[in-house]
């Protein structure tokens, strides 16, 4: 077997165990590259027959306007159920309290709409597309992780995973997050876009927009990022890596227009893709952090 196949087949086989494990899952759906490829799976393991789980999106408001429209062509095209949990509804009925100044941005906020979002629904497993190449804290966690009643999670307190065997037991209030493509890295995504000639947003290939330099990062040149005189706008050629809230994702300069264009720059590449995400560089431990706090 080629090694895209044997990546697809374990993915494919974590998906079913989800669906045979688990009488409500949900998969997390943010309109990225991981998702969509996770969403391409799903289609693998379950057609023609209908997903056994809705798609949910945690939506601060922030995002880039190519995803959702993204997003909305996708489900449309799917005919699969959406959920969407609104960033501002939490903000709203002052669960979260929405940051001030500059810098503010509302990724740390979705943390509070997303285990709402599970609760409410009584979600007991929530598919992701967090791959362990990305950051450390991804690096150390399960395929099946599980969460407490309170959405927090305990690296210490991990179950082991041996021949492929996952254990999706939980008790009454606790969820599991399922990471079926834990084992890709970045490179083999994009290797598995190529092969399956699956559709991304526009923001992912390289394109023109206004952006800004903050803490030597280029950030998409938004409303919400609060720009003021300090600040230089500028009209550069990028594409972006990942994709996020457009307070902490930044740009690269590119020239990578297909598809070939980027694999060959994520192989010259000397940084993770993680490394255009601002959330990461709060603290050394910020993505562990958030995770125990019920993170993605």
């Amino acid at each position: 077997m080629d090694y895209l196949d044997q990546l697809e087949a374990e993915a494919i086989y974590i998906l079913r165990e989800v669906a045979g494990q688990f009488e409500k899952p949900a998969l997390l759906f943010s309109g990225g590259k991981d998702s969509i490829t996770l969403v391409h799976l799903a289609e693998k393991a379950f057609r023609p027959g209908k997903f056994p789980f809705p798609l949910v999106h945690i939506d601060t408001g922030h995002n880039f306007p190519e995803t959702i429209a993204f997003r909305d062509e996708l489900i449309a095209r799917l005919g699969e159920k959406l959920i969407v949990g609104y960033v501002q509804d939490s903000i709203n009925a002052g669960k979260v309290v929405e940051q001030r100044g500059k810098h503010a941005s509302r990724n740390a906020l979705q943390t509070v709409t997303l285990l709402d979002t599970i609760s409410q629904h009584s979600f007991d497993a929530c598919i992701g597309g967090a791959r362990r190449d990305e950051e450390k804290a991804r690096a150390k966690e399960r395929i099946f992780s599980v969460r407490d009643e309170f959405g927090q999670w305990d690296p210490k307190r991990q179950r082991p995973e041996l021949w492929d065997i996952y254990n999706g037991r939980i008790q009454q209030g606790e969820n599991v997050r399922v990471f079926p493509i834990s084992n890709w890295t970045e490179l083999d995504v994009w290797n598995y876009i190529r092969r399956e000639n699956i559709q991304l947003p526009s923001i992912y290939f390289s394109h023109e927009r206004n952006v800004i330099t903050r803490n030597g990062q280029l950030m998409a040149a938004a409303e919400f990022l609060n720009i003021d005189h300090e600040d230089v706008v500028e009209y550069r050629k990028v594409r972006f890596r990942t994709v996020g809230d457009m307070t902490c994702t930044a740009a690269v300069p590119s020239e990578a227009y297909h598809i070939d264009d980027i694999i060959e720059e994520i192989r010259q590449s000397k940084i993770s893709e993680r490394g255009a995400r601002m959330d990461d560089k709060v603290s050394e431990a910020a993505m562990e952090d958030r995770k125990k706090s019920g993170y993605f």
